[in-house]
């Protein structure tokens, strides 16, 4: 088998050398410069010539320095002769551009993947994209991660008794009924309406949470305006408190402040695709075991949709790490 070599931007270090601990690979070192007029430049301080070769790097903020960081490095390892070289982007921040809403604007999440691509990137491993269709906005092979079934597993450690699975709104209502089904829980979700990037407004809630202790889940949470809302109508429609999850916990902006101080919310689960804040009571999952096995399967021509029978990654067959 070819040599893997995993690389990583300055986004999120920790994950990458997880990733590798699991893998059973070093973390391979990357000089990024800033020249005088702010240009960056990246060297891959490891041979890549006919190597498997991994960059990890989120997009999140500052988002744009990020991107350029992993463009560098993509575009660094194809002109190194890497035999194949894959973008890992735990948080594809971009996903949110996924539609023409408005006049004259531009579909930011197919534009920056067709820049992945001119990059040099053979393959993308992401997790929970925002919608199903920024999948197809990437012209090369992509391996869709989900969390639902390491956050499920969190839960499963809680006391279930009348408690319910909620989405903020019905377009995560298909996740989040995956999500219930795993813990054997009913499902509700709001009707959303985003007025501005910070600003919605949810007017009712389908389905029965009278009496209920929400578990709210959602993909992201960046300013936490959407869940704020949501606590406010599920006490209205008669919740007994709520514990918040989500796959990419950005909380920018007073989000930990408002979050942490709502009397509705008992908990707020996130996992480690991006870095963590300062928040000694945020519970963190961590996903670098998925994205190492993805990253094994892949490199042994394996499938990776197979880790995930069943949705819960607790269901797939026997983890063969590390790599030896």
């Amino acid at each position: 088998m070819r040599e893997i070599v995993v690389f990583s931007g300055s986004a999120h270090p920790s994950l990458a050398r997880s990733i590798c601990t699991h893998l059973g690979v070093e973390l391979s070192d990357v000089d990024i410069k800033r020249f005088s007029n702010d240009c960056l430049q990246a060297q891959l301080l490891v041979n890549c010539r006919q190597r498997d070769v991994y960059i990890v790097q989120p997009l999140v903020p500052p988002t744009q320095e990020h991107l350029m960081e992993l463009l560098l490095m993509l575009d660094a390892a194809k002109g190194a002769s890497a035999a194949q070289v894959t973008a890992v982007i735990p948080h594809y921040a971009y996903a949110r551009s996924d539609k023409k809403d408005a006049s004259r604007i531009s579909i930011g999440g197919r534009l920056v993947a067709d820049m992945i691509a001119t990059a040099g990137a053979d393959r993308i491993i992401t997790m929970a994209l925002h919608a199903p269709q920024v999948h197809g906005f990437f012209s090369m092979p992509v391996d869709h991660l989900t969390a639902i079934g390491e956050i499920a597993e969190h839960f499963r450690q809680r006391d279930l008794t009348d408690a319910v699975v909620v989405s903020p709104d019905l377009g995560n209502a298909k996740t989040a009924t995956q999500f219930a089904r795993l813990l054997g829980l009913p499902v509700a979700a709001g009707s959303k309406q985003r007025k501005a990037d910070d600003q919605v407004v949810i007017d009712a809630i389908v389905g029965d949470v009278e009496g209920r202790r929400a578990i709210v889940l959602d993909d992201e949470i960046a300013t936490g305006g959407s869940i704020i809302e949501l606590m406010d109508r599920l006490k209205d429609f008669g919740a007994t408190g709520a514990a918040v999850a989500c796959t990419h916990g950005l909380f920018s902006g007073k989000a930990v402040e408002r979050l942490s101080s709502h009397p509705m919310i008992s908990e707020v689960v996130s996992t480690d695709t991006v870095p963590a804040p300062n928040w000694p009571q945020l519970q963190v999952r961590s996903v670098a075991q998925l994205f190492a096995e993805a990253i094994a399967r892949s490199h042994r021509g394996e499938s990776v949709s197979s880790l995930f029978d069943g949705v819960d990654p607790a269901h797939a067959p026997p983890a063969t790490l590390p790599l030896g």
